[in-house]
């Protein structure tokens, strides 16, 4: 599947804001927004007025890229928010992108970055109801049980990201057994409950032209 390879703390700067995209290092003194926050080239810090569609545009690449989906996959999530008969588009639609397994993996505390929770689940390190799933793209229902594999729990990969994610706070529509090492969808998402910095009616506006 092809993926973005490129420098992802560009995106930030691009972004004019912290995606969080690589994980404690967002965190710590080395995050190159916290040293250059303007966006990256020659004329980087001469921002100028965007117009309104230039403002959905930004909205749309930067939801994108937070949770790392390509443009064709982003827009089909759109089209399943707008087939939804039950309630707010922009708000399904990112109900849908946090039911996304390697989303679901990050929430959970099982990785420190979304890019880290796709590369875990490619790698087959964990089951969802007792069966082993190695795509990030699966969205997940309530009543699902994600479980890291017995074989992966003595990984020192594992152990590590483990011990980095300890007292991570974890939403409330996720049940969590460290001990267990077991992650229970107990239902899906609310508006409310999506810590991120996302205008969501930019993008029903972009994609409504």
């Amino acid at each position: 599947m092809a993926r973005y390879t490129g420098a992802v703390c560009r995106i930030c700067r691009r972004e004019g804001q912290k995606l969080f995209l690589k994980g404690t290092k967002c965190y710590s003194e080395k995050c190159a927004f916290n040293k250059r926050s303007y966006a990256p080239g020659q004329h980087g810090q001469n921002r100028k007025k965007m117009s309104e569609y230039g403002m959905q545009l930004r909205e749309k690449q930067k939801v994108r890229k937070t949770y790392g989906i390509l443009e064709g996959q982003f827009e089909h999530y759109f089209e399943m928010a707008v087939a939804k008969k039950d309630g707010i588009t922009g708000e399904n639609f990112l109900q849908i992108l946090e039911s996304r397994f390697d989303s679901v993996v990050y929430r959970a505390g099982f990785a420190t970055s979304r890019a880290e929770a796709r590369q875990l689940t490619r790698h087959g390190h964990f089951t969802i109801n007792g069966k082993k799933v190695n795509i990030p793209s699966y969205l997940v229902k309530p009543g699902d049980v994600i479980a890291i594999t017995d074989k992966s729990k003595s990984s020192e990969k594992i152990k590590a990201v483990l011990d980095t994610t300890e007292g991570k706070l974890v939403p409330a529509w996720l049940d969590v057994n460290r001990d267990a090492l077991t992650a229970t969808v107990t239902r899906l998402s609310e508006r409310s409950e999506i810590d991120l910095d996302i205008k969501e009616h930019l993008i029903v506006e972009f994609y409504s032209k």
